[in-house]
């Protein structure tokens, strides 16, 4: 089967949220971001699947609607910050918080992050949507920077967990065969979301 793990596209800021974690909604940049998804993917789907954060189901919400069903939301498909009180845009990290983004360019998640359980959880996530799609049909699963990271260093052997920056709404391709071998296709395709990145990059 073809795997597509898609990044959610750009949410807004959160400096600290009042009573619990943030889980912030897209802007209206990244609403154009998730509305082109249904052209880049629309055709190709079988069956949809989102993290439970809001940033990535608004971004799924567009292709869902154009699929005629609702994803299917796994809550183990979260970001390693789903409980943080505070959102801060990749592109506005190096001010905002310059400590944290020279660990995410080394590739490092924060320190607090307990980063082999992150990465279980992740991977057995992932895998059981694979699982789930055993014939040729294509499966997207709408999630995180370090969602996507922590397969992606599973299946390529990777020590970094952040080895490649991903762009908002950005897709990667993966083929899955039934004999457990696992073909990273593509990385970060964004040819069409290119226009919409050019402040968040």
């Amino acid at each position: 089967m073809q795997l597509v793990l898609v990044r959610h596209a750009l949410p807004e800021r959160v400096d600290g949220a009042a009573g619990g974690a943030a889980d912030p909604p897209l802007t209206a940049r990244g609403a154009e971001q998730a509305a082109r998804l249904v052209g880049a993917l629309g055709r190709e789907v079988e069956a949809l699947y989102t993290s439970p954060l809001t940033r990535a189901r608004q971004t799924a919400a567009p292709l869902a609607a154009a699929l005629g069903r609702a994803p299917a939301v796994v809550a183990d498909l979260r970001e390693y910050d789903a409980d943080a009180p505070q959102y801060v845009p990749v592109h506005e990290m190096a001010r905002a918080d310059p400590a944290a983004w020279e660990r995410m360019k080394a590739g490092l998640l924060p320190a607090h992050v307990d980063v082999p359980a992150f990465a279980a959880r992740v991977v057995a996530a992932v895998e059981a949507v694979v699982a789930a799609h055993p014939g040729r049909g294509t499966a997207v699963v709408v999630a995180h920077a370090g969602v996507v990271n922590g397969y992606l260093a599973h299946v390529l052997g990777l020590a970094r967990p952040l080895a490649f920056p991903l762009d908002y709404a950005g897709v990667t391709r993966v083929l899955a065969a039934r004999d457990g071998r696992r073909v990273v296709r593509t990385v970060n395709e964004i040819a069409h979301v290119a226009d919409l990145l050019s402040t968040d990059r």
